[in-house]
C-alpha cells in the first residue's frame, strides 16, 4: 500500500481511505493500482466481508490527476494504466462496496459510485462528470450504467453539461441511498458497512452476481477505454488541457469536427 491510499480491516470491513487531501485527492496511476490491489484481494480474502471507500479532506476526489492526464495527451502514458485494472476490479468485485462521499466527486469519483452497492453522501457532496468539457468520453461503464440508472435525458445532461449534481438530487435520481450532515458521514458509512458485514456473505455474493453482469460491464469499460485514449490524443483534448493550464475557457469552434 502507498501513503495516498490507507487501508484498515476491522470487524470484517476493509476501509480504503483516499488520502491526498492537499491535491483534492486527485488519483494518480499508483493510487489506482493500490485501490485495484485492495479490491481484487478483498474478493478472495475470507476475512473481508465489506469494502468501505472514503476520503480525507473536504473533497472525495478531484478525479484523475491532471498532470498525468496531460502527459497521456502528449503520448507519455505509463506502461500500465492501473485505472483500467481498478475499474475492472469494481466490475468483478464479489464483496459489497459501500462509499462515503463528501465534497466534490469529479469524473471517476462519480462513475465509481455506480459500482458501489450502498452510497452515503454528505449534504455538501457534488457529483461532477466533466468528460465532454475535457473533450473526452465517460468511463467505468458509465455510458451504459448511468442512463440505465437515471434515464437517457438526465444522463445526457450530466455528461454533456458537466454541471455539479447536488447530493439531494443524486439521492432523488437513485445514484445514492441517503444524505447525512458532513460531520456524520464517516460514522454513517461505518455503521452501514458493519451492518452489511453481519449478513451471510455467501448470500450477498450470490445476490450481487445476479444483480449485475460483470462480463458485460468489463466489455463496456474496454470499449470506453479505447475511445478515451483516442480522445486524449485529439486536437479538442489538447485545446481543453491547454485552456485549463492557461486558466481560460477552451475554444472548440476553431477545431475541425472530429
Amino acid at each position: 500500500m502507498i501513503p495516498e491510499i490507507q487501508a484498515g480491516l476491522e470487524r470484517g470491513v476493509l476501509t480504503l481511505t483516499i488520502s491526498r487531501a492537499d491535491k483534492k485527492n486527485a488519483l494518480t496511476n499508483d493510487m489506482y493500482g493500490a485501490l485495484a490491489d485492495a479490491i481484487e484481494s478483498a474478493s478472495t480474502d475470507a476475512s473481508v466481508r465489506v469494502v468501505l471507500i472514503q476520503a480525507d479532506g473536504d473533497s472525495f476526489t478531484a478525479g484523475n490527476d491532471i498532470g498525468e492526464f496531460a502527459a497521456q495527451a502528449t503520448g507519455n502514458a505509463p506502461k500500465e494504466r492501473h485505472v483500467v485494472r481498478f475499474l475492472h476490479s469494481l466490475a468483478n468485485a464479489t464483496v459489497p462496496i459501500v462509499a462515503a462521499v463528501q465534497g466534490k466527486a469529479v469524473g471517476v469519483g462519480t462513475t465509481m459510485l455506480l459500482h458501489c452497492d450502498y452510497v452515503v453522501l454528505a449534504d455538501d457532496a457534488q457529483l461532477i462528470t466533466p468528460f465532454v468539457n475535457l473533450a473526452l468520453v465517460p468511463e467505468a461503464a458509465s455510458s451504459y450504467l448511468l442512463p440505465l440508472r437515471i434515464g437517457h435525458a438526465r444522463a445526457f445532461e450530466m455528461f454533456s453539461l458537466g454541471d455539479p449534481l447536488p447530493a439531494d438530487t443524486a439521492v432523488a435520481w437513485g445514484i445514492a441511498n441517503r444524505t447525512v450532515p458532513v460531520d456524520q458521514l464517516r460514522a454513517e458509512g461505518r455503521r452501514i458497512a458493519e451492518k452489511i458485514a453481519t449478513k451471510p456473505s455467501g448470500s450477498l455474493t450470490a445476490m450481487k452476481r445476479l444483480m449485475r453482469e460483470a462480463e458485460k460491464l468489463v466489455a463496456q469499460m474496454d470499449a470506453e477505454s479505447s475511445t478515451f485514449v483516442e480522445r486524449l490524443r485529439s486536437a479538442e483534448a489538447k485545446e481543453a488541457f491547454t485552456a485549463f493550464a492557461q486558466k481560460r475557457q477552451p475554444d472548440f469552434s476553431r477545431i475541425a469536427k472530429q
